[in-house]
């Protein structure tokens, strides 16, 4: 049942049962990252190939990020050192790809400019996990794996003005 009628009062239900207000900084968190998941799959609208699947993946780890940070740790295999590598070494191969050395103005073309949306999402998504485990704990690798994504987002979104894709359907 979708309509429970149990927030009404300005409550929710985290993962294991716990009642929190809704402007709850986990709440905030995790909703940001569901955001951030939501933006991500316009981005992928606009992509094909490789780019696409990799943001497609980086989807189903932030589904597991907003579950653990909704205290459903139970129900997923936590993202971890491993997911943080694969991130840095998708950012250190589209450095190779592309060249940046001045300031980027965001909006060169479509994919590009959500891309760049997407990145500042992730460091609001940043923003609100530092805030969080300063009154609890959050596992290093959350903190890490997003500080690489933004870092990741930024160079695809450069990379798809250097190959100036614009969109499924017109490719």
């Amino acid at each position: 049942m979708i309509s429970t009628k149990t927030g009404d009062s300005g409550k929710t239900s985290l993962a294991n049962g716990e009642r929190v207000d809704k402007d709850n900084i986990r709440v905030e968190a995790y909703g940001t990252i569901d955001e951030l998941t939501s933006f991500l799959g316009i981005v992928k609208c606009y992509l094909t190939g490789e780019e696409k699947k990799l943001i497609e993946s980086i989807q189903k780890e932030l589904f597991k990020i907003a579950a653990e940070l909704a205290k459903g740790e139970k129900y997923i295999e936590p993202i971890g050192k491993k997911e943080v590598d694969s991130l840095t070494k998708k950012v250190e191969y589209y450095e190779t790809k592309v060249s940046i050395n001045s300031f980027v103005l965001p909006g060169a073309t479509i994919p590009g400019a959500y891309l760049d949306i997407a990145r500042t999402i992730v460091r609001r998504c940043e923003r609100r996990i530092v805030s969080l485990s300063k009154i609890e704990k959050v596992r290093k690798e959350i903190l890490a794996y997003m500080n690489r994504l933004s870092d990741l987002l930024y160079i695809l979104a450069r990379y798809t003005e250097k190959n100036n894709i614009q969109s499924v359907e017109e490719g």
